[in-house]
């Protein structure tokens, strides 16, 4: 079957309290490549190909070059990147001012937190990888970000997504398969 099975990073380094997209943080070697061993074991568990893409920060890209010294393929494909913050990204929660989350709030799917990407477009970017990999014809196997991952829970669902309508962001290591058409 042509799936997509995309796991959430391991926890960046230094991001307690951070408004974190695209700020560039560490993980841990141990986390990386203890995530590269369950997806390894996944893959031979359902017969899936040694690829894996992954986002282009070092917290999805970690996590690829420990399957590539196990002779995996491993690519980057930019898509894969979180939601752009913009001004807010990499800095703490408690400095955003009030009235700045609460515009995003109020227009949850059509603004840009701090000037970066809103959901909307997110959701299109998502939209994009989806026919992209779905070209592959074959299962394909991921890792990314919270947001990305949220935004694929909600493809295909009619209209804009509300503050309330967003999912839970999926733990680090979490797994999410989805259907590619």
């Amino acid at each position: 079957m042509n799936e997509l099975h995309i796991w959430r990073h391991p926890k960046p380094v230094g991001a307690a309290g951070l408004c974190l997209g695209r700020t560039d943080l560490p993980v841990d070697p141990r986390k990386a490549r203890r995530l590269a061993h369950r997806i390894r074991q996944h893959a031979r568990r359902h017969g899936l190909p040694r690829e894996i893409l992954t986002s282009p920060l070092r917290r999805g890209r970690e996590v690829g070059r420990w399957l590539r010294r196990w002779g995996w393929t491993h690519r980057i494909e930019p898509g894969l990147i979180e939601l752009d913050f913009g001004s807010w990204d990499g800095r703490p929660w408690r400095e955003i001012a009030w009235a700045e989350v609460a515009a995003w709030e109020a227009d949850f799917a059509g603004h840009a937190p701090g000037g970066g990407e809103s959901l909307d477009r997110l959701r299109k970017r998502v939209a994009g990888v989806l026919v992209q990999l779905a070209a592959a014809g074959r299962p394909v196997l991921a890792v990314g970000h919270a947001g990305w991952m949220n935004a694929l829970a909600l493809h295909g669902r009619p209209g804009s997504p509300t503050a309330a309508d967003w999912p839970a962001p999926p733990r680090h290591g979490a797994i999410r398969v989805a259907t590619l058409l």
